[in-house]
């Protein structure tokens, strides 16, 4: 559905561009999250209003797009491996919002296509 398109591809580029921003101690954090419960708390969210945007979707098309935001999940996992567990500075939390809200238009994209 989203995890074999090309704009997928170009987001997980777009991520390893900006691995730096993960990267070394931050001392600033704002919060308990760690980056990957961030990723894993702001995905939730965007695939909750694309379900509640999309009613008409049924019970194997939903299944489907769990499915792909658990494949989206475990990819941040291996990529960000090394600083999942960090806690999560007032930067990543901007970038990690953004990645979110892009994720979200390309399962905006699949599923406009679906629905047709």
């Amino acid at each position: 559905m989203v995890t074999d398109k090309d704009g997928y591809t170009h987001l997980i580029q777009f991520l390893t561009e900006h691995l730096s921003l993960f990267e070394g101690k931050h001392d600033e954090s704002l919060t308990d999250d760690t980056v990957l419960e961030l990723f894993e708390e702001q995905l939730a969210a965007q695939i909750i209003m694309v379900c509640g945007q999309n009613p008409s979707l049924n019970f194997a098309q939903r299944n489907k797009v769990i499915r792909e935001v658990d494949a989206i999940v475990y990819d941040l996992e291996e990529i960000l491996a090394s600083v999942a567990h960090q806690k999560v500075t007032p930067e990543q939390i901007s970038f990690i919002t953004e990645f979110s809200g892009l994720i979200k238009n390309l399962f905006d994209q699949e599923i406009a296509k679906l629905l047709v």
